[in-house]
């Protein structure tokens, strides 16, 4: 049979024609072939054709057919997305004859739901900022524990230190907070995930009046899986790396690669519509034990799934992609 898109219906009748014909000369034999025609996948935030994919590789708009932003195979491979989740991506679409466009959120919760199960869990600060534990003593280092994967029990705990030093995400202190804000400021205590509870103290601040440096102390009587974990209650629980043990990292923040969810309709300029983005580097620290081979992948709590780049990251010199946030957080900046 030959299984095409829309734009060939109007050819069915050649199609048929010449079928008949070969079979009128003995040459096939019926039931005879049939053509079946479906509508073209359309993403949104994406452009498709070929030509236009071309002119974004050669003009430099992308670093090249295998760009994490682009839609090709081999961009998708690169970005972190398996075959199994586009399998399960396209198994959700099924097959149509409405020309209709797909949001570019039901890839990315294939790629969520597939990952999900089998990705291990790690720890990275995004935008580090330092905590100083102040009454923790400055040689001393504690193991904690968390598991592998919370889906599978059998996949073991990983262990990483607790230290005087420790880094976390910039977002997660105020020196002035907002309403409802229930991370670190001063006065307020939050627990540091799979560690101890801390009381924030204060903070340093540099001669332009930014926060450098975050000090807590902690309540010793409160680590993560000992009896009084629970014995002091908090709204609040962040990421942590020891700054001492954590692996550094370039970390690749991908979104989708144009503003308008139709970037090509009608007479649009395509090019005017791009993200500029699309792809933020920033300097990262990765839980310790993290060995960012190429074609890796995890879920850093909090934050989404990344793979380590298939072309440029190595132990020596970890390179990795986001592929996925954890939730969607384009929705939320529409």
């Amino acid at each position: 049979h030959s299984i095409c898109t829309l734009e060939f219906e109007d050819q069915r009748p050649f199609y048929n024609w010449i079928l008949e014909r070969l079979a009128e000369l003995d040459m096939l034999v019926e039931p005879l072939p049939r053509q079946y025609e479906f509508a073209r996948l359309n993403l949104s935030y994406v452009v498709t054709s070929k030509r236009k994919l071309l002119q974004l590789v050669r003009d430099g708009h992308v670093a090249g057919w295998d760009d994490p932003r682009l839609p090709t195979l081999a961009g998708l491979r690169r970005r972190g997305y398996t075959p199994s989740s586009i399998r399960l991506f396209c198994e959700r679409l099924g097959v149509s004859k409405a020309d209709s466009r797909i949001d570019y959120s039901v890839l990315e919760q294939a790629l969520r739901d597939d990952l999900d199960p089998v990705a291990p869990r790690a720890v990275a600060v995004l935008d580090p900022i330092k905590l100083v534990i102040t009454n923790f003593p400055e040689d001393a280092s504690e193991t904690c524990h968390a598991p592998v994967n919370p889906h599978d029990p059998e996949g073991g705990m990983r262990n990483f230190p607790f230290t005087r030093e420790l880094w976390i995400e910039r977002d997660d202190f105020r020196e002035e907070p907002p309403k409802k804000y229930i991370r670190l400021f001063p006065g307020n205590r939050v627990r540091l995930k799979y560690g101890y509870i801390v009381e924030c103290t204060g903070c340093v601040k540099n001669e332009n009046g930014e926060v450098i440096e975050v000090h807590a102390e902690y309540l010793p009587d409160t680590k993560s899986g000992t009896p009084g974990a629970d014995s002091v209650k908090v709204k609040g629980n962040i990421t942590w790396v020891s700054a001492k043990h954590a692996v550094a990292a370039e970390i690749r923040l991908y979104d989708r690669l144009f503003l308008d969810p139709h970037p090509d309709a009608g007479d649009k300029d395509f090019i005017a519509a791009l993200n500029p983005e699309s792809c933020a580097v920033v300097q990262a620290w990765l839980e310790p034990g993290t060995r960012a081979e190429p074609g890796a992948t995890w879920q850093f709590e909090r934050l989404g799934y990344f793979t380590a780049d298939r072309e440029e990251s190595s132990v020596e010199r970890p390179v990795l992609n986001r592929a996925v946030t954890l939730k969607d957080s384009w929705a939320q900046k529409k």
